[in-house]
């Protein structure tokens, strides 16, 4: 008898994310050297364009592909950014945070520890799309957690107003 196929492969989790961006061959290379991704497969069409990648980033999947404007597929970088932060925890989030950088990523919002009890901050990737890390460094209780969100609410200063462009 044969085995049931599972409605979600080996390795993958029930979200995972799928990027558009310009130039599959460099993101991929960018993603190995900022963020530790293993290449699992590669997909190209005709000419050489990536269709379809695979990666893993410690136990989580990416997918990819290229830009098919033809097709309506567009990356941060022709729709001129993107409301998406892809979030990572991990052990060692201060060498994580500068091996991005490294690479060629840029701060967002620096790595430092916040109110919530992680160590945070966020970088984008040069291909637009964003990425927050951190490691969780303290546990909270729900009180103790909204306590230090409003401490650290009342250190805010007030928003700037956006400027008009038109």
């Amino acid at each position: 008898m044969q085995e049931q196929v599972k409605a979600v492969p080996p390795g993958f989790h029930t979200l995972t994310p799928h990027l558009t961006v310009r130039d599959a061959d460099k993101a991929l290379e960018f993603y190995k050297n900022a963020l530790g991704a293993e290449v699992l497969h590669v997909a190209r069409m005709p000419d050489g364009k990536i269709m379809h990648a695979g990666v893993r980033i410690g136990d989580s999947m990416l997918m990819l592909n290229e830009e098919f404007p033809e097709y309506g597929g567009l990356s941060p970088l022709s729709v001129g950014g993107t409301g998406v932060t892809i979030h990572i925890y991990t052990e060692d989030v201060d060498a994580a945070f500068n091996r991005a950088l490294s690479a060629g990523a840029e701060v967002k919002m620096p790595l430092m520890d916040q109110f919530w009890g992680d160590r945070y901050g966020i970088v984008s990737d040069p291909f637009g799309h964003k990425w927050s890390l951190a490691a969780h460094v303290k546990d909270m209780s729900p009180e103790q957690m909204q306590l230090a969100q409003d401490e650290a609410m009342a250190k805010m200063p007030p928003p700037v107003a956006a400027k008009k462009t038109a």
